[in-house]
């Protein structure tokens, strides 16, 4: 079984003190996250290492962003959570700046709510809506316009027409890939491969 990282009785709980997020902050910008289970102790904390972790995560990260959720934000989380389910990580990793357990509370808080009350079942995303349909959001500003160019007479004197019959909606990327490592045996076997190659 592996050794707790930490001794019980030594740890500070509860709320963290302005003094131990400086200390948190200080170390990280100095050495990188490393460890978790060795940072308190290389921080001088008396924290375990999942609670230095998650301040660090959720409240400290300097490319957190605080605030309400957009209504971009609000529809993202919607078409994401239709695809991916309760994968609050995966759908994060798509809102920069917001933590996996700030969207799964938003969801849970309000998105989901709003759903109901609007009689949409927030557990059938085929229910939801359709390809370039936002979800929420009431009204939309109007989508940016393609123009053609039709240059008309000389060179010395062209006269340019607009026309705006083609509406640009951006695509959204929403393709998630995941793989495994490969085993470390590979690596090297490759490796020497090369090495022998080039000998």
């Amino acid at each position: 079984m592996r050794k707790p990282c930490c001794e019980k009785h030594e740890t500070n709980k509860g709320a963290w003190s302005l003094e131990e997020d400086q200390k948190l902050i200080d170390h990280i910008q100095k050495h990188g996250e490393g460890c978790w289970r060795s940072l308190p102790m290389a921080a001088g904390l008396r924290r375990c290492g999942k609670s230095c972790r998650l301040r660090w995560i959720n409240y400290l990260r300097p490319d957190l962003k605080r605030g309400n959720f957009g209504e971009d934000e609000e529809d993202l989380i919607i078409r994401l959570h239709a695809l991916l389910g309760n994968r609050w990580s995966l759908i994060a990793g798509r809102l920069p700046g917001r933590t996996d357990n700030e969207v799964k509370n938003y969801w849970n808080s309000h998105i989901r709510k709003k759903l109901i009350k609007m009689g949409k079942d927030p557990k059938k995303p085929h229910q939801l809506g359709g390809p370039g349909k936002p979800f929420l959001t009431k009204k939309l500003p109007p989508a940016p316009k393609l123009l053609n160019f039709h240059c008309h007479g000389r060179h010395d004197n062209r006269v340019l027409d607009f026309q705006t019959n083609k509406t640009c909606l951006p695509d959204l990327n929403l393709d998630l890939s995941l793989c495994t490592p490969p085993p470390a045996s590979t690596v090297l076997v490759e490796e020497r491969q090369q090495d022998n190659h080039i000998n």
